[in-house]
C-alpha cells in the first residue's frame, strides 16, 4: 500500500462519518457484551453481588444499572406461592392418622438477600417442607382421632401458627394454611361409622320416647278433662230437672201421637192393648 493510499485513508477517518459509525458500532457491541443493566420483573427482587459477595441493597421492580464485570444481579420471585404437602403422623390415642394440608407462603421481600445468602432458591425443599412435616407430627400428637375431626378449625390455626413462628425466622412469611383431608385406618372408620349409627338410633330413640309421653299425657289430659266435665253436670243434677227432663219427654212423645187411643181385648189378668191399625188387625 502506498503512501497516497494510506494518507487518504487517513484523510477519510478524520474527516468522514465512517469513524463516527465505527465508535457507534463498537459501543454498541460493548453494551450487549457486558449489558450493564438489569429489569426486575413485577413480583420479583434483585439481589445484588460484588464479586460473587451478596450486598445488603435489594433491587424493587423496574430496571436497574449494574457495574459490568464487578456487580451481578439474581432475580428471586417473592410472589406469593403454593405447597401441597402429605404427612404421616398419630393421634394422642395411637391411631394413624394421614394428612393433607395447603400452605400459601412467599419470601418476605426486603429480606430476600438474606433468604438467598442462607438458605439459596431452594428454600421449599430445606425449609418450608421439613417444617410443615413437623409441625404436623407435633400438633396431631396432642389430640386424640376424634378430636382431630371434632376439632378440625382450632387444629388447623394451631399448625398455621406453630408455621409462622417457624418460618419467620428464615424470612419466610405465611398467608394461609388449610388442611384439605384427614385419612384413618379402616378399623377406626369403622368404628366411627359404628358411633355415628349408634348415636342417631339413640336419639331416634328418644324422639320417640318423647313423642309417646306427650301422647300419653294428651289422654290423660282429655280423660280428665271428661271426667271434670262429668262431675260438673253430676253436680248441677237436682229433682228439679229431673222432673225437667221428664216433661220435656212427654211433650216430645205427644208431639209424636197420631190421636187413635189404644185399644184393650180381652179378658183376664193380662189385657192385650193396641195401638191404631194393628188393635183392628
Amino acid at each position: 500500500m502506498t503512501d497516497q493510499s494510506m494518507n487518504d485513508i487517513k484523510k477519510v477517518w478524520e474527516n468522514g462519518p465512517l469513524r463516527y459509525l465505527i465508535i457507534l458500532g463498537v459501543l454498541v457491541v460493548l453494551l450487549f457484551v457486558f449489558k450493564p443493566w438489569v429489569q426486575v420483573g413485577a413480583g420479583q427482587r434483585g439481589i445484588v453481588q460484588n464479586f460473587g459477595a451478596v450486598q445488603d441493597k435489594v433491587l424493587s421492580e423496574g430496571i436497574h444499572f449494574k457495574m459490568p464485570v464487578v456487580q451481578t444481579v439474581i432475580l428471586m420471585d417473592v410472589k406469593i406461592q403454593k405447597v401441597l404437602t402429605d404427612a404421616a403422623s398419630s393421634s394422642s390415642d395411637l391411631q394413624d392418622v394421614d394428612m393433607s394440608v395447603a400452605l400459601n407462603y412467599h419470601v418476605i421481600p426486603d429480606a430476600a438477600n438474606l433468604v438467598y445468602q442462607t438458605i439459596g432458591i431452594q428454600f421449599k425443599e430445606r425449609i418450608i417442607d421439613p417444617a410443615i412435616q413437623e409441625v404436623m407430627k407435633a400438633v396431631s400428637a396432642r389430640y386424640t382421632a376424634e378430636e382431630l375431626i371434632t376439632k378440625r378449625p382450632a387444629v388447623s390455626s394451631e399448625m398455621k401458627e406453630a408455621l409462622k413462628a417457624r418460618l419467620l425466622e428464615s424470612n419466610i412469611a405465611v398467608d394461609a394454611f388449610s388442611i384439605m383431608d384427614f385419612s384413618f385406618s379402616q378399623t377406626f372408620t369403622d368404628a366411627i361409622e359404628a358411633k355415628q349409627t349408634a348415636e342417631q338410633n339413640a336419639l331416634k330413640a328418644k324422639r320417640d320416647l318423647d313423642r309417646i309421653k306427650v301422647e300419653a299425657e294428651q289422654t290423660i289430659a282429655a280423660a280428665t278433662a271428661e271426667a271434670e266435665a262429668l262431675r260438673l253436670q253430676k253436680m248441677n243434677i237436682s229433682p228439679d230437672l229431673i222432673e225437667l227432663r221428664k216433661i220435656e219427654a212427654n211433650l216430645k212423645a205427644i208431639e209424636k201421637w197420631n190421636g187413635i187411643l189404644p185399644e184393650v181385648t180381652g179378658a183376664g189378668a193380662i189385657p192385650f192393648i193396641g195401638v191404631g191399625e194393628v188393635g183392628k188387625n
